[in-house]
């Protein structure tokens, strides 16, 4: 596995809510969900710019 780069970050406190929503819907950790939700970003931009 790859080693993990610790991040802070400050988030406004409804978009922390929504976070703890939406780890606890889909049962992961807030943040495993920020990292889901990075990567589906990146996926969605990939699929508008494909690089290739």
């Amino acid at each position: 596995m790859q080693e993990a780069i610790q991040f802070k970050l400050n988030l406004p406190p409804d978009v922390k809510i929504w976070l703890e929503c939406e780890a606890k819907k889909n049962i992961r950790s807030q943040g495993a969900e920020v990292v889901a939700c990075l990567r589906a970003a990146m996926a969605r931009a990939e699929d508008l710019n494909p690089s290739t």
